[in-house]
């Protein structure tokens, strides 16, 4: 794409990268759901888990720093994986006002079933491995960059 478009062609729909990133995610959005239903996970929870298998004891508000997500939104979902004990929420002994947040033995058990996840999804982008890490890194620092360009 050129560096300056005409005013025309900087409206075009298909020059946006905002709608490319929006499109794209909501093709993987419906790629993961059939994977994740028989794990009885939604995406959101899925990334939960991602972060809880990586990083187990995570309060409740760094979890939602990580998934860029605001209390109100992480409450509910941990609420949902609290139900299906998966998880488990607990106050901090030395910070009353800190909750952790634990993987129980099921959400644990839960990470061997969800294995397959990442190959399925590499299958269907048709990608190489390298491919799909150098774009996750450029992703990444777009939204780094985007994040600092707001103000967070």
């Amino acid at each position: 794409m050129p560096t300056a478009l005409r005013s025309t062609d900087a409206l075009r729909l298909d020059h946006q990268l905002c709608f490319a990133l929006y499109s794209a995610s909501l093709a993987m959005t419906k790629l993961y759901k059939p994977l994740l239903e028989p794990l009885g996970l939604t995406y959101p929870q899925y990334l939960a888990m991602l972060a809880l298998w990586e990083n187990d004891g995570l309060t409740v508000s760094e979890l939602g720093e990580r998934l860029f997500l605001d209390s109100g939104t992480v409450t509910p979902l941990l609420k949902r994986l609290e139900s299906a004990d998966l998880v488990l929420r607990q106050r901090d002994a030395q910070d009353e006002r800190r909750v952790l947040v634990w993987l129980t033995d099921a959400g644990r058990v839960l990470r061997r079933k969800a294995a397959s996840v990442p190959g399925c999804v590499l299958d269907a982008s048709q990608c190489q491995v390298g491919e799909v890490l150098a774009l996750t890194r450029q992703v990444q620092t777009l939204r780094d960059r985007l994040h600092q360009a707001i103000g967070h």
